[in-house]
């Protein structure tokens, strides 16, 4: 029975639903315990500016990658040799351009504005974030390419490389070899170089295809980036706008802190949803190249289906042990109420449960909207979401001044998300919601039974 057994654990780790799985479960879970080592070896401030530059570097990116990243998954799935040349130098042309003038952007604030920023929280961001743009890059450039190809093993071995590396220089700072938050953030830069450093060797970054960029290949990624820009940029504010409002509001840096544990600890429900959708794209832009919408449709269903089910269980196991999780990612501080707040942070953690059994729905609408070359529509369904969680933080904070009202908005917002988006998907390609349910328990059915025949097939074929 070795043999069997073998055969069937490589047939499961080479699945690409697996190793895309993999590839975020490796970011998710050294980012997570990368993140707890600097809250128990950094103090509160210089924590707090790690955290700001991190959230204010993801935001910019945002703008970097949002012109061409989708587009290029979209268009790559059904590109003809000579096609896929022209978009891969296309999309590390515009790369380059559109770093060079962030970077020069925000290095000209710094440089202007010196006195202000060095007073601000914002101190590292302005002043590293200009080589973090051009050390991440290309391995960025990579993964998407990569994706696009649905090579995960190679996306898995980059994430690799720079989670794991960065995790273990945080192990050596916590024991070892204490560093200061400069320090610190010029290792993350060294790591960021060294990963775009093998994506460049393996020239799986597409740099060397720039050459091969047209204007017509930029027009078509600069067309549908219009919109794509906008929907991450808006899909971004939708996890930090919360964060920024309770920045600025009476509740200050006490809400801020607490309130950071539980968006961290939300990383855990994004990893099946991040993983599912990365193969979902390619294959429902592929089918709408081709003009066929059923199956499109049939992708939608499967996968919304197959990862709500998942998440009832994602949820369930942070719902019954959010008090665990808090308490391994801060410590004791924050498991009883803040006197500030009046609410812990293992309660907030339980409400994000809930609001995760919502996310599937809500990010395969988004995903089959940009995959019928729907990227506008897209841009409005997450526009509509953001005024809604604005408009929610401020009659939570100003009016009813509860934290937890805060976290209640994310279910209210993405209810807004789920609803606006079924119904323009609807509308282009008409669609049961029932069906979701349905096709995703039949993913699971045929999950089992092709994992059953493969063993059977393996067990005829050595005679045991």
């Amino acid at each position: 029975m070795a043999q069997p057994l073998k055969k069937k654990w490589q047939y499961i780790i080479r699945e690409e639903n697996f190793l895309s799985l993999a590839g975020n479960l490796v970011i998710a879970i050294f980012g997570i315990a990368g993140f707890a080592l600097m809250a128990r070896s950094l103090e509160a401030n210089d924590f707090g500016q790690w955290v700001i530059f991190i959230a204010a570097g993801s935001f910019i990116e945002m703008f970097r990658f949002g012109i061409t990243n989708t587009g290029l998954v979209r268009f790559l799935s059904g590109a003809t040799a000579e096609n896929r040349q022209s978009l891969i130098g296309a999309n590390a042309s515009i790369g380059i351009i559109s770093t060079l003038l962030i970077s020069i952007t925000v290095f000209s604030c710094n440089l202007f504005f010196n006195d202000a920023v060095s007073h601000s929280g914002y101190r590292l961001f302005f002043r590293w974030y200009p080589l973090l743009a051009l050390f991440n890059l290309p391995w960025n450039n990579a993964l998407l390419i990569l994706q696009a190809d649905r090579r995960f093993g190679k996306m898995l071995l980059l994430k690799s490389i720079n989670s794991v590396s960065f995790f273990l220089v945080l192990l050596v700072h916590l024991f070892f070899l204490p560093m200061t938050i400069e320090q610190l953030v010029i290792v993350y830069l060294v790591v960021n170089a060294l990963t775009s450093i093998v994506s460049l060797i393996t020239g799986w970054d597409g740099m060397q295809l720039i050459r091969k960029a047209t204007a017509e290949s930029k027009r078509t990624l600069l067309q549908f980036g219009k919109y794509t820009t906008f929907t991450l940029v808006g899909t971004n504010l939708l996890r930090s706008a919360d964060t920024f409002i309770l920045s600025l509001s009476p509740m200050g840096n006490a809400a801020v802190a607490l309130y950071s544990i539980p968006l961290k600890l939300t990383e855990l429900q994004q990893i099946p949803l991040r993983s599912f959708t990365a193969t979902a794209f390619p294959k429902m832009s592929k089918a709408s190249l081709q003009g066929n919408n059923e199956a499109v449709k049939n992708f939608f269903y499967t996968y919304a289906g197959a990862i709500t089910y998942l998440f009832i269980g994602v949820s369930l196991f942070t719902f019954c042990f959010a008090d665990l999780f808090v308490w391994i990612l801060s410590g004791k501080q924050y498991l009883s109420a803040d006197p500030v707040t009046g609410i812990s942070a293992v309660n907030i953690v339980r409400i994000f449960s809930i609001y995760g059994l919502l996310l599937p729905i809500d990010r395969m609408t988004g995903i089959g909207l940009d995959s019928i070359n729907q990227p506008r529509v897209n841009a409005v369904k997450v526009l509509l979401m953001l005024v809604a969680n604005i408009a929610g933080d401020l009659i939570a904070i100003y009016v009813f001044e509860s934290l937890a009202l805060v976290a209640v908005g994310s279910i209210l917002f993405t209810l807004v998300g789920i609803y606006v988006g079924f119904r323009f998907l609807d509308q282009q390609i008409g669609l049961r919601f029932r069906d979701i349910f349905s096709h995703g328990w039949d993913f699971y059915k045929q999950l089992y039974h092709r994992f059953i025949s493969k063993q059977t097939a393996v067990v005829v074929k050595t005679g045991s």
